[in-house]
């Protein structure tokens, strides 16, 4: 019934994320965390190329892994184009197991909080560890949501160079405060000179956390040197307003 970042989903994407499109300076802040590592890198949730083919082009060594075949191919397509050939892997993040140790692991635009399972979240937090070279560092945005009144329904309206059209129905269907975590029903619509060719719908869930219960968890795993940092400045502090927190951690 349900698609996860299919095709609909993969041209949206496509179309307002294009390759070096920074989110709020996530990519200028991931190129700076990242300038010292030499080893290899890994972006879990690599999607379709926005932030990875920037760092490869800044001359970092990293391979990518996503769920999503659809996003995956857009992904080869883009590096192709740009004459890239990164190692890019289809698997889960809670159960994966890749042939290389990485300097570094990275999961930017909060793509962490849609592991909605919370043991699955520990299980992706204890792969990344497992995949980490000793004293290599995982760094990881999260994401608080906006509390919004369950049936709350928006829409927008993507137009293509084409001339398709591919509208996207946003339904809250669950918002749970105690157990942190929201569900949307997402309806891609495709249009073509006024005529319905396609149609998606996917389940879009997220989770989230407060900042010390994460540090917990990373803690627990066996991470050391836990930072927060917000708005894309290493260090600084988060404030009630905050929205979005990238957490740097060190395995031991």
């Amino acid at each position: 019934m349900f698609s996860y970042y299919s095709n609909l989903c993969t041209e949206v994407y496509d179309l307002t994320k294009p390759v070096g499109h920074s989110i709020g300076g996530d990519i200028e802040y991931y190129l700076d965390r990242l300038q010292s590592c030499s080893g290899r890198i890994l972006e879990a949730a690599v999607g379709s190329g926005r932030m990875l083919i920037p760092l490869l082009e800044a001359g970092l060594l990293v391979d990518g892994i996503d769920y999503s075949p659809a996003m995956l191919a857009s992904c080869h397509k883009r590096c192709e184009e740009r004459n890239l050939k990164p190692m890019l892997y289809e698997g889960e993040l809670q159960n994966f197991a890749l042939p290389h140790k990485y300097d570094a692991i990275v999961i930017p635009t909060g793509s962490f909080c849609l592991i909605d399972n919370r043991q699955d979240s520990i299980n992706a937090l204890t792969c990344f560890y497992e995949h980490l070279t000793p004293g290599g560092r995982v760094i990881i945005d999260l994401i608080l949501p906006e509390r919004m009144e369950i049936g709350t329904i928006s829409t927008s309206t993507f137009t293509f160079p084409s001339g398709d059209v591919i509208t996207v129905e946003n339904k809250l269907v669950e918002f749970n405060m105690i157990h942190q975590y929201s569900v949307s029903y997402l309806k891609y619509e495709k249009w073509r000179e006024g005529s319905l060719i396609q149609s998606e719908l996917q389940r879009f869930a997220l989770r989230w956390y407060g900042i010390e219960e994460f540090k917990l968890v990373l803690d627990n795993i066996g991470f050391s040197d836990i930072v927060c940092s917000t708005d894309y400045v290493y260090g600084k502090q988060p404030t009630d307003g905050s929205q979005t927190f990238t957490f740097e951690a060190v395995r031991k």
